[in-house]
């Protein structure tokens, strides 16, 4: 049987698309990035085969780790068409260590993943800075990570990325449905914007049925600061890494759980923080949703169940608070710069959540 036929012609690693001197660049970029996130328990440098953390075991009287592991998704389109490549990291940090903190576990380390068509120095470099921000912005350390090349796999200038985050928690003061009471009270903090999660709805909605521009200055979007912003700046808003706020909102309070706000929308997420045999009306006349919801919804003519059950709608996280604490919860999320307000309150009856009232109307 034939095995086809003999050349001369020589290949190699890079002739067949992975280039492991640009692998190997893309590392060297990313070194001083990395080296701003480091914690005193970080042991080594990048490099190894595995990064080392040195848990102070003395420092807790039984402690559990927590773990998250996820991505952004298809908002990486968005960085993609823009060129723009230094948000994305941030994204991703938010979406894994503000899973951790939900339990009350303080993040400690961070491994990304990034996949491409194509190593690209400068780009990678990019992306390795926002998830450095990310994690310095979180307080926990990027600890390793991997770059793959998938030539023939994704196209040249795609690429994806992931990351899984370690943190640790007391076992005698971790946070969820079990600590939750009657007459707790919720507390929602404001997202910086769609976040991290809808964003096949929103392509859909606003370039395939509504043909927009990412280019486009969109009226809504204008900031004080930003009087002429556009729907591609809007959309590529990173997600607003609540760690560090929702920690000090525990260490200050008397905190029974969170809920972060991601895919399901709010009544999904923060369903997973109530027990059974206890229910949440969530009043959404009490804050008016981030304008980019209103553009969205619109433009593609989508149905408001649909809204709810696929974007934050202007919440980012939610904190379960006892009843006593709320003045001072409230005035914890001010002083660190954190837009709250009370959404409801737990009662007995019905399980679940439910949406009432009308979200405000903007001035």
């Amino acid at each position: 049987m034939s095995r086809g036929t003999t050349t001369h012609r020589t290949i190699s690693y890079a002739s067949s698309g992975v280039d492991i001197d640009a692998g190997d660049r893309a590392v060297e970029a990313l070194k001083p990035s990395i080296r701003k996130t480091a914690r005193p328990e970080v042991v080594g440098g990048i490099g190894g085969f595995a990064g080392l953390f040195a848990l102070d075991v003395e420092k807790y009287r039984r402690p559990l780790l927590a773990s998250s592991t996820d991505g952004v998704g298809t908002k990486l389109v968005i960085a993609q068409k823009l060129d723009i490549h230094d948000t994305v990291g941030i994204d991703l940090v938010a979406m894994v260590v503000d899973d951790l903190v939900v339990c009350g576990a303080e993040p400690l380390f961070l491994l990304d993943y990034i996949a491409t068509g194509q190593v690209v120095p400068e780009r990678i470099a990019d992306i390795g800075a926002g998830i450095a921000d990310g994690c310095r912005y979180a307080g926990c350390s990027l600890i390793g990570g991997e770059i793959a090349e998938h030539p023939g796999v994704m196209k040249a200038d795609d690429y994806d990325i992931s990351a899984t985050g370690v943190g640790v928690v007391e076992a005698d003061e971790l946070l969820g449905p079990d600590r939750v009471k009657p007459g707790d009270v919720a507390i929602a903090m404001r997202a910086s914007g769609l976040h991290s999660n809808g964003f096949s709805l929103v392509r859909e909605a606003l370039f395939g049925v509504g043909k927009m521009d990412l280019g486009t200055v969109v009226p809504e979007f204008a900031t004080a600061e930003h009087s002429q912003r556009t729907l591609g700046e809007e959309l590529l808003t990173p997600t607003h890494i609540y760690a560090k706020d929702c920690l000090e909102l525990a260490k200050e309070c008397d905190v029974h759980a969170f809920a972060h706000i991601t895919g399901g929308g709010i009544a999904g997420n923060l369903v997973r923080s109530i027990p059974d045999g206890l229910s949440v009306a969530v009043d959404r006349s009490t804050w008016t949703p981030n304008p980019v919801f209103d553009v969205v919804q619109h433009t593609g003519g989508i149905g408001d169940e649909e809204m709810e059950r696929t974007f934050n709608m202007g919440v980012g996280m939610v904190a379960v608070v006892a009843p006593d604490q709320v003045d001072r919860s409230l005035a914890v999320l001010t002083a660190r710069h954190v837009e709250a307000w009370t959404i409801g309150e737990v009662a007995e009856g019905e399980d679940g959540v439910k949406l009432t009232g009308s979200y405000r109307k903007a001035d």
